[in-house]
C-alpha cells in the first residue's frame, strides 16, 4: 500500500532545464567550454558538484576551483528561475489530489536546498509538502537511491510504501533501486524511448494522472 509520494523537482514540477542550460553555457563559457544542448543532456539529473566535475574532466580549465564554479552556476540558475519559472501543467492539481487523499508528500531533488526553496516559493507550493530533501549531502547522487531512501526514512515509511514521480532516466533508476514504485513524465522528445518500460506508469504530462495510479 502506498503511503508516501515523492516528487522530483527539475523537469517535473518546473521546467528548469532551459535555465540550467543557460546558466551552464554562461558559466562554463567563461572557462572556455562551448556546451551544446546535446552535450548538456549527459548531465541531466546530476548533482551540481557532479556536473562541474564532469565538465572539468571533459575539458579542464586553468584553475581547479570547483566550489567557485558551483556557486556561480547555482546563483545564475536561481536568479533565472526566480524571474521566469512557472509550474508545469498538472502540478498544482496533482499536489492537491495527493494531499486530499491523505498521502505524505515529499520533494527529493538532486538540486541544492537553496534552489529547492527558490522553486517551491516561486511556484507557491510549499504548503503541500511534508518534507523537502536535497541530495547535495548524500554520498552519491541519482541513479544511486540514497536520496530516496533518506526521504522514506525521514517520512517514517518503508521504501516499498513509496511512489516516486520522475522525469529522468537517472531518477527512475534511483527510484527502482530503492524498491519504490515510479511514474515517469519524460520530456516530449524522449517519450518513445524503450527504457521507460521500467516505470509503473508513463504519462505525457501530470494532467494525465488518475487517482487509481497512485495505488
Amino acid at each position: 500500500m502506498i503511503k508516501a509520494i515523492i516528487f522530483d523537482m527539475d523537469g517535473l514540477l518546473v521546467d528548469s532545464e532551459p535555465y540550467w542550460k543557460i546558466a551552464e553555457k554562461i558559466c562554463f563559457g567563461k572557462l572556455g567550454l562551448t556546451l551544446t544542448d546535446e552535450l548538456l543532456r549527459q548531465v541531466m539529473g546530476f548533482r551540481l558538484n557532479e556536473v562541474v566535475e564532469h565538465w572539468y574532466n571533459y575539458q579542464p580549465w586553468g584553475e581547479k576551483n570547483f566550489e567557485t564554479v558551483e556557486a556561480d552556476v547555482l546563483e545564475t540558475v536561481k536568479q533565472l528561475i526566480a524571474d521566469n519559472a512557472n509550474a508545469l501543467p498538472g502540478v498544482i492539481d496533482t499536489l492537491k489530489l495527493c494531499k486530499a487523499n491523505g498521502y505524505k508528500i515529499a520533494l527529493a531533488s538532486s538540486s541544492a536546498m537553496s534552489l529547492i526553496n527558490v522553486v517551491v516559493d516561486k511556484l507557491n507550493i510549499r504548503q503541500y509538502f511534508d518534507l523537502l530533501v536535497s541530495a547535495e549531502n548524500e554520498p552519491y547522487g541519482k541513479p544511486h537511491p540514497s536520496v530516496f531512501l533518506t526521504t522514506s526514512n525521514q517520512l517514517n515509511v518503508l521504501p516499498t510504501e513509496c511512489l516516486v514521480f520522475e522525469d529522468s532516466v537517472n531518477g527512475m533508476v534511483a527510484a527502482k533501486a530503492a524498491r519504490m514504485k515510479c511514474i515517469v513524465v519524460p520530456e516530449a522528445e524522449k517519450q518513445n524511448e524503450p527504457y521507460w518500460h521500467l516505470a509503473n506508469y508513463q504519462l505525457k504530462t501530470l494532467e494525465d494522472l488518475k487517482l487509481g495510479m497512485l495505488n
